[in-house]
């Protein structure tokens, strides 16, 4: 080693900043400049070497990853977890779990990116800019590269967060070269022999380092010095063949054939040579004892690399060797690979085997490989890598192996590139024509069906699935006006989008159709396919309403991935069932998925532990627990915003309204619901507007802004929010006309938790329309249905006409104790009402004609509507309207019947 104070110090300075930049060509010594640093450094040190495989933002994560667990061992657990989900997060949202983990780190350490210019792929550069806009104070990242990085440096640079060395600055002075020569490589040049080599090289220090090797054995060393001229690249031509003639043919050999890889070990090399005269571990150390290019990548000296710049010109050499023909210098090269293709699966390295199996041209291994065993390669983060192989192959070579176009077209679904699917697929088929039926090719067969299936789903991903509720909401609208071009225009884009509707729903009958076929073909050992094909078909049973083949495909999801360890999946599936239970009134069932979800998850946020979140904070809700349901909506809403789940964001918005609501915070309410509403527009997320819109249509109830609530509820069909407007307008047989034919239907169904909605509404109709006895009938059969379950709000949010309805229903002996039970919710909910500020009582009490207008304002009539139904004058009820104001203390019709419903008026 040369020590360089000058700019060791350098570096120390630049420690207080956010980056170091150290750009210079190969040999200029940037790696062995960093190492000579680190050794003299007080922080901890995590070194990253790049190749050209880390522009997989995936890969390159989980490198990043195991370079920082030699700082903190548990870190990024959850983050390489993660990376293998079904549902993989954007790359920004998991460097953010990262990086907050990182922030958990007490001690300042330096993260090293080592030949940093491998890294061209524009979503890498994008990965590594956010790290290093987002970076820690406990974090200063070193980059060695030989070219510019594609990084903002320029507003690092005006920031004053940036350090540079150059060639410039790296590149031996006179002294430096004088240690070098002299003492490192054990040389005794005079001092005009140093300058002149120094200004031959102009300080490069790999030039310096060739020469000092040729120049072994040398005699007239002035006169080596001399013929030292030219390029840098004829004269590390010239250097190579002076230090490969040098050394023995064994280590020539060695040198050679070993540099097809790109990391050496000993058992490595002594697979790739196949010559039990001589240890590679033994021959690595005497290179690296002789300084023959070669650099340790462990303290333990087990993994080596050869630096690139020499690596290239032995890989130059290799193929430049004495064998005659240019067939047999392929057919060689190709052993060579093939042997390390061998050890690396030997050893468990499947992508580096599927690496040199590529190489090598050896398809049929290649293929193997990444089929894998129990899980496919693309599967395991190298979905670059295969997807590039499968892109470079002939179609004739593709149709000689039909499972080539199966894995073309599942690695096209895992990259999100659905454009050529299908032509693959049916590219398997036409290849498959006349096969030999054998379990092979059935599994073939349910390996298309299986892709089919993912690619369906691909296509309807966050689609909207309640579209045609708004196109039949738009044309009741358009009845009756005058046609026109504008009206044409609109029924004119009605018509393809209810095309795209009935796309939408082929896509999930084509999911349900092409799983089911899959789990008939798949062979019963290929587990990894059947759990996925298992898991899809449970989410389109699910769509498609049809919740107990649902449940059937999850359980069989869950049992498949159980037994091959797919955590991901078993979360998945878990969460589904979790979903189906509570929507079957199974609460404490539906608990036990939600918290179980938690427990497979433990800290990572995908997103169904923001679901798992929400689904607790419902049950907690129904069962009165407010303050949990609250603290676990929180939760829930944190997870969304943190993985970008802007339609699980949304849900939990929709939630928290009704919450507030139940806190009897009206306007709190109606500013949650007016975010989520505006989140749905601004991202297209239709299919969560049905459930904006009921909450809306609540909010304005307790606002007592009937005329909206109602024009809200037919605008979208909601039919039981539309039985609730009757209710509120004191229409009794109106809401009843709308809830009996829809208990029906929901029967029908098998839809338990709607059904159990109407029954409950149903029966606080009933008693308002005076029919008690069988008012008090449906309330028992509720009461029955509620009671496994624990149900609390369902029936407290009904309010009083819910009290007198429980009074009927105890006074005939029905559920005494459950009863009992829900009428000390309600007394405590009447406590809390009293702690609320007093409503201030009438001045004057509005007399029976005040009354009879009032009503007719609640229920939403105009004053013109009013005038003919009471046979009044126009102005005479304008007139009681002044004075209806006028003694509630009110400016408006909405504040009127707020006011009034607060007074026990309406």
């Amino acid at each position: 080693m040369v020590l360089r104070p000058r700019l060791i110090e350098r570096l120390n300075e630049g420690l207080h900043r956010k980056l170091t930049l150290i750009s210079a060509p190969a040999g200029f010594g940037k790696t062995t400049l960093v190492s000579e640093w680190i050794a003299g450094c007080r922080r901890p040190v995590a070194w990253l070497s790049l190749d050209e495989r880390d522009n997989d933002p995936a890969r390159l994560l989980k490198y990043l990853v195991a370079a920082l667990q030699t700082i903190a061992a548990n870190i990024g657990e959850g983050v390489l977890t993660m990376l293998q989900s079904p549902q993989p997060l954007p790359t920004e949202s998991i460097l953010t779990i990262l990086l907050n983990e990182i922030t958990t780190i007490q001690d300042n350490f330096v993260l090293v990116f080592d030949d940093f210019h491998v890294i061209d792929a524009k979503p890498t550069n994008h990965a590594l800019t956010f790290l290093l806009e987002h970076l820690p104070p406990q974090i200063h990242i070193v980059i060695i590269t030989r070219e510019e990085p594609n990084l903002p440096l320029g507003r690092l640079r005006v920031r004053g967060q940036l350090t540079e060395l150059r060639g410039t600055d790296l590149r031996f002075n006179s002294f430096e070269a004088a240690g070098f020569l002299n003492q490192v490589m054990g040389l005794n040049l005079s001092s005009e022999d140093i300058a002149a080599l120094e200004t031959r090289t102009e300080g490069w220090i790999a030039g310096l380092q060739l020469a000092a090797i040729s120049m072994h054995g040398h005699k007239d060393a002035a006169s080596f010095i001399q013929s030292f001229t030219g390029s840098h690249h004829f004269v590390l031509d010239y250097l190579v063949e002076e230090v490969l003639q040098n050394q023995s043919e064994s280590v020539q050999t060695f040198l050679l054939r070993t540099s097809i890889l790109d990391r050496l070990c000993g058992p490595l090399c002594d697979a790739v040579l196949i010559d039990p005269s001589s240890s590679g571990q033994e021959t690595l150390k005497y290179l690296e004892r002789t300084n023959l290019f070669i650099v340790p990548l462990d303290n333990e000296r087990r993994w080596y690399r050869y630096h690139h710049l020499f690596a290239d010109l032995l890989r130059q050499r290799l193929h430049q060797s004495t064998v005659s023909s240019t067939e047999g210098v392929e057919r060689s090269v190709a052993e060579l690979h093939q042997r390390a293709s061998v050890w690396y699966e030997d050893n468990g390295l499947e992508i580096e085997a599927f690496h040199h199996a590529v190489v090598s041209n050896d398809i049929e291994r290649a293929a193997r490989l990444v089929e894998g065993e129990g899980m496919p390669l693309h599967l395991r983060g190298a979905v670059a890598p295969v997807l590039n192989w499968l892109e470079s192959l002939p179609a004739e070579v593709m149709d000689a192996r039909p499972s080539l176009w199966v894995m073309y077209a599942s690695v096209l679904v895992v990259a999100g590139k659905p454009t050529g699917i299908e032509q693959k697929l049916q590219a398997a088929e036409a290849a498959m024509q006349g096969a030999e039926p054998d379990d092979k090719t059935r599994d073939r067969v349910g390996l298309i069906a299986a892709t089919r299936a993912a690619l369906a789903a691909l296509i309807i991903a966050g689609q909207p699935t309640a579209i045609e509720q708004k196109l039949q909401a738009a044309e009741a609208a358009l009845q009756g006006t005058e046609p026109d071009d504008k009206t044409n225009d609109l029924i004119g884009y009605i018509a393809p989008i209810r095309v795209a509707l009935d796309f939408h729903q082929h896509q999930v009958e084509a999911i349900i159709a092409e799983s089911r076929r899959a789990l008939e073909f798949l062979h019963p050992e290929n587990l990894s396919v059947r759990t996925a094909a298992a898991w899809m078909l449970g989410v389109a049973c699910q769509l498609q309403g049809d919740r107990a083949a649902a449940s059937q495909a999850y359980n069989e999801a869950l049992f498949y991935s159980q037994a091959i360890g797919d955590n991901n999946i078993t979360i998945m599936a878990t969460i589904g069932l979790g979903n189906l239970a509570e929507a079957e009134n199974r609460l404490y069932m539906a608990d036990q998925s939600y918290r179980r979800v938690l427990h497979l998850a433990g800290d990572l946020p995908l997103p169904a532990t923001c679901e798992a979140h929400l689904g607790l904070a419902r049950l907690c809700y129904e069962w009165n627990d407010l303050d949990d349901a609250l603290q676990h909506v929180q939760q829930s809403i944190q997870l969304a915003r943190q993985i970008e789940n802007t339609e699980g964001f949304i849900a939990c918005e929709v939630f928290l309204a009704r919450l507030k609501l139940a806190h009897g915070d009206v306007t709190g309410a109606a500013a949650t619901l007016a975010k989520a509403a505006q989140s749905v527009r601004k991202h297209n997320i239709l299919n969560r507007m049905t459930e904006i819109d009921a909450a809306q249509v609540l909010t304005l109830l307790h606002q007592g802004n009937l005329t909206a609530a109602a024009h809200l509820a037919q605008a979208h069909e909601l039919p039981i929010s539309q039985a609730r407007v009757h209710l509120a307008q004191g229409d009794t047989s109106s809401a009843l006309v709308v809830l009996e034919p829809l208990r029906q239907q929901m029967y029908a169904k098998g839809w338990v938790d709607e059904r159990f909605k109407v029954m409950v509404l149903q029966a606080v109709a009933l008693h308002l329309h005076g029919a008690k006895d069988k008012a008090v009938e449906h309330i028992n059969d509720a009461l029955t249905l509620a009671e496994p379950g624990g149900f609390i709000r369902i029936f407290v949010d009904e309010g009083l006409p819910m009290v007198r309805l429980l009074s009927d229903a105890a006074a005939h002996g029905i559920k005494p104790d459950y009863v009992g039970k829900l009428m000390a919710v309600f007394e405590e909910e009447q406590k809390r009402d009293d702690k609320l500020p007093p409503v201030i009582p009438l001045i004057e009490p509005l007399s029976e004609r005040e009354l009879q207008v009032l009503k007719l304002i609640a229920q939403g009539l105009s004053n013109h509507e009013i005038s003919g139904r009471l046979f009044l004058a126009l102005s005479s009820v304008k007139g009681h309207n002044r004075n209806i104001f006028g003694k509630l203390q009110v400016q408006r019709r909405t504040e009127a019947v707020a006011r009034a419903r607060e007074l026990g008026l309406l």
